[in-house]
Parts: structure tokens; C-alpha cells; sequence
């Protein structure tokens, strides 16, 4: 009886030890073409990929907390914290110390081990900067990784992050250049590659990535990408949010992302920074079991956990459980080093048995 398995030609396929090789040069005709593959062949390099830097079976899991909600002066076409659009969403202050170092420990409780504190500012007043210090060093003595979204930092804020023990900056470019100001009008894109750069200079972890599902092209998924994986050093972390349409903002209408282009920006993502942790953050509510198990197979290591995520709803810890228990996943603890407790070498041995 003659076969008629389809035999996969790997011929041209890095090994899974040089596939987690940085690349800073990434053009978009290398990443579009990645991005189009036949989807089975982008998810078995992703996944290849993924197996060379970490252990595909762990997650990171990190907490959210709106510090500060509403009322922001930037005009963010997704965001309902913006004070130019009308979500019904009331402006807060600033909380109390106490208040965020209360939620930081019942989030360690529940096996978060990064903390991220998120302001709705265009960037922090100098009157701010004492409370912000003392919740990154309350969070920090918690013996939790810190991460914090303030909006544009000058000199000074960053020193006085950075010696306060924050680990992780987050100040995501949205999308692409030239989609940007479809968005966004009141802040560049320039600037927010300056505050990037500037961040990494200072020598802490920067956490960057973007939304998709606000109407783009796979072009400008591609192109946000290739920013990112072109900076001299990738992001540590690559959030990877799916558009929560909310009623009152300008994209309230967007037409939703197929689930497919989704996962393929997930795969995409981990191709080209391997050695990032890729996170599946906004957006989960609406996603299936099966469309999250697709997104960890491509690349995606790190969610938030939590019931809320700034303003919007997020899975609770309950369903995590549940599908980590479906998926035979694991949180990654704090003290673990990711790429231990798994054989890359091991992939190749599987990839001839598939040829077989």
C-alpha cells in the first residue's frame, strides 16, 4: 500500500538552537512572508522557536492595577480612560500606598510574580512622583518583579524609577508608523520610541508591544513587529493585545480580528524576538479555550491574571486554572530560569520522527 503522507521539507529550517538567534534587521518582506506561511508550517517554527529559549509547558503571570483611572489628556482611539471620549468612565486619584501594596500581596497570593501598575496620565506630575516611588519599592520588597505604564517620562522620573528597583517599563507603540495617527493624535510615534529608548539607556527592562483589531492591515501588524524587533535590544516583554471595542471610544465599531491573523501575530511576534516573553494580555474574555491554546502553541508565555484588567474585564483566576489544567501548563515561578527542565535538541528528534 503506497503512502500518501505529505513528507515536511525542514531542509531550510534553522535548528531550533539557531532559530532563538536575536536578529535586529528584520525587513518587512522577511516578516510579511513569515506572517503569510501556510498556517501550520508558522505555528511548528513558532513553536520550534519557542522550545529553543523556554519551557513551552510554563507561563508568566503578571497582575494589572489601575492606580489611577480616567481623565487622561491623550486621545487613544481604543481607550476609555481617554478624557476626550465619552465611556462614562469617572476620573480617580491617585490611590494610596497602602491600598496598591494590599492588592500587590492577595496577587502573589494568587501566583502572580509581576506586578504592573498602569496611571492614565500623559506623563506624571512631579507632586505624583513620591507616591509612585514608594508603591514600586512597597511591591519590590514583596519579593515581586515591578513594572509600571506612567506615560512620557523625563530624566529625572526615570532615575528616580530606576532607583527605586523597577524592573519593567511598559510604553507600547500601538502599531505600526504609519497606522499610528489613525489612533492617536496627541502623542507621536516618535515619542514614544524616545521614552523607550530613553528607559533602556537608564538600565531598566522595557515591556513593549500594541493592540491589533483597530482596523489595520496585516502590513501594519507586520510593520509594528519589525520596530520592535529592530530596536538595538528586543522588548523583554511583547504584549500582544486584541482590541476590546468599548462603547463611547472611536473604535467602538472596529470590525473584529479574524482569530487566525491573531494567532499569526502571536507567531509572528515570537519568531522575531525568541527569546522575549510574548504576552496574550487584553482581550482574553472573548477568546475561546481553543483560540488561547493556539496562541500558547505559537509563541504567547506570559498573560495577566485577575478579574480586571485597568478598566476592562479579564478572566479570573478560576478559568485560568481551569484551562491551565486542560492544557497541562504551569505558572513559572519567580525564581525559575525558563529555559531549564527542557531538551531544544530534543525538537529535532520529533522533527525527523514527523518525516517518517
Amino acid at each position: 500500500m503506497t503512502s500518501n503522507v505529505t513528507r515536511l521539507d525542514t531542509s531550510a529550517r534553522p535548528s531550533p538552537r539557531a532559530a532563538s538567534a536575536p536578529r535586529h534587521d528584520w525587513t518587512r518582506t522577511e516578516a510579511l512572508a513569515l506572517y503569510e506561511l501556510p498556517f501550520m508550517d508558522l505555528l511548528f517554527r513558532a513553536q520550534m522557536v519557542h522550545r529553543a529559549a523556554f519551557d513551552p509547558n510554563k507561563v508568566q503571570m503578571s497582575r494589572l492595577l489601575s492606580i489611577k483611572t480616567g481623565g487622561c489628556a491623550e486621545d487613544c482611539g481604543y481607550c476609555s480612560q481617554s478624557a476626550h471620549h465619552k465611556t462614562g468612565l469617572k476620573a480617580s486619584k491617585l490611590m494610596e500606598v497602602e491600598r496598591v501594596l494590599t492588592e500587590a500581596k492577595k496577587a502573589k497570593s494568587a501566583g502572580a510574580t509581576r506586578y504592573c501598575m498602569g496611571a492614565a496620565w500623559r506623563s506624571p506630575k512631579a507632586r505624583d512622583m513620591d507616591t509612585v516611588v514608594a508603591m514600586v519599592e512597597g511591591v519590590k520588597a514583596l519579593g515581586m518583579e515591578t513594572c509600571m505604564t506612567l506615560g512620557m517620562l523625563n530624566d529625572d522620573d526615570i532615575v528616580r524609577l530606576r532607583d527605586a528597583g523597577l524592573d519593567y517599563y511598559n510604553h507600547n507603540v500601538d502599531t505600526s508608523e504609519s497606522y499610528y495617527n489613525k489612533v492617536i493624535t496627541t502623542r507621536s510615534y516618535a515619542d514614544r520610541l524616545d521614552t523607550l529608548a530613553r528607559v533602556r539607556d537608564a538600565g531598566m527592562k522595557v515591556c513593549s508591544g500594541g493592540i491589533v483589531g483597530m482596523g489595520e492591515e496585516r502590513e501594519d501588524r507586520v510593520d509594528m513587529l519589525v520596530t520592535l524587533a529592530n530596536l538595538d535590544e528586543h522588548p523583554e516583554s511583547v504584549p500582544i493585545n486584541m482590541l476590546i471595542a468599548i462603547p463611547g471610544t472611536p473604535l467602538e465599531n472596529a470590525e473584529r480580528i479574524d482569530p487566525i491573523d491573531f494567532v499569526r501575530t502571536i507567531a509572528a511576534a515570537r519568531i522575531l524576538m525568541p527569546q522575549s516573553f510574548v504576552r496574550l494580555s487584553a482581550g482574553r474574555t472573548d477568546m475561546s479555550d481553543e483560540m488561547q491554546a493556539m496562541c500558547f502553541f505559537a509563541g504567547a508565555n506570559s498573560i495577566f491574571v485577575g478579574d480586571t484588567l485597568l478598566t476592562a474585564d479579564n478572566p479570573g483566576e478560576d478559568k485560568d486554572s481551569l484551562l491551565f489544567a486542560k492544557l497541562g501548563l504551569a505558572p513559572l515561578e519567580l525564581d525559575s530560569d525558563p529555559t531549564q527542565d527542557h531538551e531544544p535538541a530534543a525538537c529535532a528528534g520529533r522533527q525527523d520522527a514527523l518525516q517518517s
